[in-house]
């Protein structure tokens, strides 16, 4: 089972209120404080924020795959956002993200966290899989969206 279909709905933000690429980190960081309240909201910004430091996540395509990596996690953990209206996130085509898969990983671990972008990379290929993304209405249409990853 692929970890894009693994988020919990807890984990989704349908409609992501940020206007600015810190706030979207903020508010990424946020979703997963409330499905994993172990995780202090402000220690994930920190580590997003650093990470951007040495490039943008923001991929291109209106899509951004903010990541990290975490001492101590036991499990990949994935959290989905998406903004209609769009987010400026220094992507490298230029454009505005509007669909934000935000990846966090154990420290020591790398091919599975590898494994994990490219499954996202491939997922988010195709237009028609962002389109839907970006169409759907419910929450439950996301998750079903979603889910189809696997």
């Amino acid at each position: 089972m692929g970890i894009i279909s693994q988020i919990p709905a807890t984990m989704i933000l349908p409609a992501m209120r940020a206007a600015s690429k810190k706030e979207a980190l903020r508010e990424l960081a946020a979703a997963v404080h409330a499905g994993r309240p172990e995780f202090d909201t402000e220690a994930l910004y920190a580590i997003l924020q650093e990470r951007e430091t040495l490039g943008s996540t923001g991929i291109g395509d209106g899509i951004a795959i903010p990541h990290g990596k975490i001492k101590g996690l036991a499990e990949i953990t994935i959290c989905f956002g998406r903004s209609k209206q769009g987010i400026p996130f220094d992507a490298l085509d230029g454009k505005p993200a509007h669909l934000f898969f935000l990846l966090l990983a154990p420290e020591e671990v790398a091919a599975p966290y590898l494994s994990c972008l490219a499954e996202l990379s491939r997922f988010l290929k195709n237009p028609q899989t962002r389109n839907r993304l970006m169409q759907a209405g419910r929450d439950e249409e996301l998750l079903a969206i979603l889910a189809e990853s696997q």
